[in-house]
């Protein structure tokens, strides 16, 4: 095990019972509606499989990009599109599927840009949240877990590209060569 992998924040069997229960809440409000989840990448990608797997609704699924970190632990504040959607958003039910929400700028950006095609509902589901990282006010609909202000990894999060593969989410811990 790597020594940059700090304290366990939440365990992988908390995740997946979570993860049920939101996909519960997600299903019931989307009831009868044509509900298109976009998966934020790369982060949420197993997030978004997981909730998936769990929703008993019909739902149809497209991937962003995009950046603010590059291989930093801090965002850099300016946010680029790496991979824009395939699917139009006009008049569909739109949830942003995020790994997390931790200054709120890269999701304050996507939803202003999305908010311009015309969708019928926007909203957000984050796996994670850091409040007390938040410098703008934003609407997370569906919430797992907040989180304490340390850099996480794990569960799709990554540190310049690894970690992604663990099964819980973790701290990282930097040390100085």
């Amino acid at each position: 095990m790597s020594e940059e992998i700090g304290e366990i924040l939440v365990q992988a069997d908390d995740l997946q019972h979570r993860i049920r229960a939101m996909a519960e809440e997600i299903a019931r409000d989307y009831e009868g509606k044509d509900l298109l989840l976009i998966g934020v990448l790369k982060g949420a990608f197993l997030f978004l499989a997981d909730l998936m797997r769990h929703l008993d609704v019909g739902c149809e699924v497209d991937f962003m990009a995009v950046a603010s970190y590059g291989s930093s632990t801090e965002s850099s504040g300016v946010v680029r599109i790496l991979k824009d959607l395939d699917a139009p958003l006009e008049g569909r039910h739109v949830l942003i599927v995020e790994d997390i929400v931790d200054s709120g700028l890269t999701l304050q950006y996507l939803m202003r840009t999305l908010k311009g095609r015309g969708p019928a509902s926007l909203e957000v589901c984050a796996l994670l949240t850091k409040p007390s990282r938040r410098t703008v006010e934003l609407p997370v609909r569906y919430t797992g877990f907040e989180i304490p202000d340390k850099f996480a990894i794990g569960y799709g999060l990554d540190y310049a590209e690894r970690y992604r593969n663990l099964p819980y989410v973790a701290a990282l811990v930097l040390t100085d060569d």
